[in-house]
């Protein structure tokens, strides 16, 4: 459940808990980052529900930490994300 509060600056997210508020500017920054790596529109990922968006982040720093770690390696192959030779 999502609504507005005055000003448009917070959301309240509810996961079967009490509500809490959610920065409007942490929002942006999770579109921002799922658009960056995946190019996907606008509308797509604001229709997401916070726990999935959040979900897609924490894949694409997954995915960036290993790229990394592989890249670290002598011989690594930074694009073999998934471990396959």
């Amino acid at each position: 459940m999502r609504s507005r509060v005055r000003g448009g600056s917070r959301f309240f997210i509810r996961n079967g808990g009490p509500l809490v508020a959610y920065p409007l500017d942490r929002i942006y920054e999770e579109v921002g980052f799922i658009a960056y790596y995946f190019h996907w529109p606008h509308d797509e990922i604001m229709n997401m529900d916070h726990r999935e968006r959040r979900r897609w982040c924490e894949e694409i720093s997954r995915m960036n930490r290993k790229l990394n770690e592989e890249s670290d390696r002598p011989g690594g192959n930074p694009f073999d994300v998934f471990g396959k030779r």
